[in-house]
């Protein structure tokens, strides 16, 4: 969920100029993001609990804890889109492109996207072999953005990124999320497809639009009729 510093004194039980006093002192963690601030729930949650201020216990839901549905692949890729040829010669320009392409809502600052995708590449890298790489955020941050968003990337050409397997990457998965559960979920998923067979041979041959479409389409139905079998098992 998206944070303001309405939300944040209603969460601490303060007054928005104490906010913003805290922001001006940098005290609070925030990003100021289009001229607004924005604040991430799980570092807001430790920051508070370093300087033992009382918060609401609210401060531990998100609104999609509410909603059972899992989030959703196909979903979450026709947010994203498909995209071929993408320039790069090094992770951190293939990372530019990608940012540039990507479907992001009005508000979303792009350079600070780049930003935060570029700060978690330096950290370890997102390539999980075969020719594949995950570029996400180390936490789900706080952009306007209000669905979970999924793009797959083919690269013009090949490019190292580091994976362990030694292979260069040539499709990538860029991921960005809104909550916790949803990046979670997203990234399992995509563990899930990435070892479908059907699905792998649709990537290794950048098949057009609409055949990745409809493969994502039949992961999303399977997942969906896994986790439907696996309330089902959990209720009896």
């Amino acid at each position: 969920m998206q944070l303001m510093v309405k939300d944040v004194a209603a969460l601490l039980g303060v007054s928005e100029k104490t906010v913003y006093r805290w922001i001006d002192d940098g005290k609070l963690p925030g990003y100021r993001i289009s001229g607004q601030y924005r604040f991430n729930r799980a570092e807001l949650l430790a920051w508070t609990t370093a300087n033992r201020i009382h918060v609401s216990p609210e401060i531990f839901l998100e609104p999609e804890t509410l909603d059972a549905k899992p989030a959703s692949l196909i979903e979450a890729l026709q947010e994203g889109g498909i995209h071929y040829r993408v320039t790069g010669t090094d992770p951190y320009s293939c990372l530019r492109s990608v940012v540039e392409l990507l479907r992001l809502p009005d508000g979303v600052d792009r350079e600070f996207l780049y930003q935060v995708l570029w700060a978690r590449e330096s950290l370890d890298s997102t390539a999980v072999g075969e020719g594949v790489a995950i570029p996400h955020l180390r936490n789900p941050i706080i952009l306007h953005l209000h669905k979970p968003l999924l793009a797959i990337c083919f690269l013009e050409k090949p490019v190292d990124f580091g994976a362990l397997d030694g292979q260069p990457v040539r499709v990538l998965f860029p991921l960005v999320a809104p909550t916790v559960k949803s990046h979670l979920q997203l990234l399992s998923r995509m563990s899930f497809g990435l070892r479908d067979p059907e699905f792998k041979s649709l990537l290794d041959s950048q098949a057009a639009r609409d055949q990745l479409q409809e493969g994502v389409r039949r992961l999303s139905e399977q997942l969906d009729q896994r986790a439907a079998r696996s309330v089902e098992t959990a209720l009896r």
